[in-house]
């Protein structure tokens, strides 16, 4: 029997996780509540769950600095909750590694909504991989995607997932535009409720990671007016 997805809420008001984990567990989800940044990484770490809702705002330590916490060890979807209305807010969210964030006050649906698009694109990625799909070649970068593993000169490169797909979706298209819209759409799954600043934030993460000079890349071009493309032909 396939195990229940396992979703961590690390939320500190009470009434909020407790109304979450009520409607997530009608949706079969198991679900863990922590209050506070430091329970959440213990249950993070002791529990591993596939997916964490986590709160910004926590009384003892930053959300921003769980997020990076979950991120150095782990691959697992991160879903933020945060009051903030601040764009820049949200970014800083992603830029350090979260896949998607719903602003309060929000609707129950959405968030099940948001986990689900999550997990159909990973669950998207086993059924492709099944079918071996090639590996990906430019120059000194080699994306696998039936292990899920980036490598630049040999050595492993961190991906977070949404960074994988949209790699992927570009590696295997090189020389082709993609206007941000559609990197969502082939990328994340026409059910990616996320905006498309989002995607721009994913692509700086990529560049830091892959490129030699991020403020120059040779790799992710930029297309003005139009959005992204993979470089046809490796860096010289």
């Amino acid at each position: 029997m396939q195990q229940p997805i396992r979703v961590l809420i690390i939320e500190d008001q009470p009434k909020i996780a407790h109304w979450l984990s009520e409607f997530l567990k009608q949706a079969h989800f198991e679900v863990l509540i922590a209050h506070d940044g430091r329970t959440g990484l213990q249950y993070f770490v002791s529990q591993k769950p596939d997916v964490i809702l986590l709160d910004l705002m926590l009384p003892d330590m930053d959300g921003l600095d769980v997020c990076r916490a979950i991120r150095q060890q782990s691959d697992a979807f991160i879903i933020m909750i945060t009051a903030r209305v601040e764009e820049t807010d949200r970014l800083i969210g992603l830029e350090i590694g979260a896949d998607d964030y719903v602003t309060k006050p929000f609707s129950p649906r959405e968030v099940v909504a948001r986990i689900r698009a999550l997990l159909r694109r990973a669950s998207g990625a086993l059924a492709q991989n099944s079918a071996q799909q090639r590996l990906l070649t430019c120059g000194a970068l080699q994306l696998d995607p039936n292990k899920r593993l980036c490598t630049l000169n040999g050595e492993p490169i961190n991906l977070t997932p949404t960074e994988f797909d949209i790699l992927h979706t570009l590696m295997a298209q090189p020389g082709v535009p993609f206007t941000r819209e559609r990197l969502i759409n082939e990328a994340l799954g026409y059910d990616y409720v996320g905006y498309e600043r989002t995607i721009d934030v994913h692509i700086r993460n990529l560049r830091r990671k892959i490129e030699q000079d991020a403020q120059n890349p040779q790799y992710i071009q930029t297309v003005f007016g139009v959005g992204y493309r993979f470089a046809e032909l490796p860096p010289t």
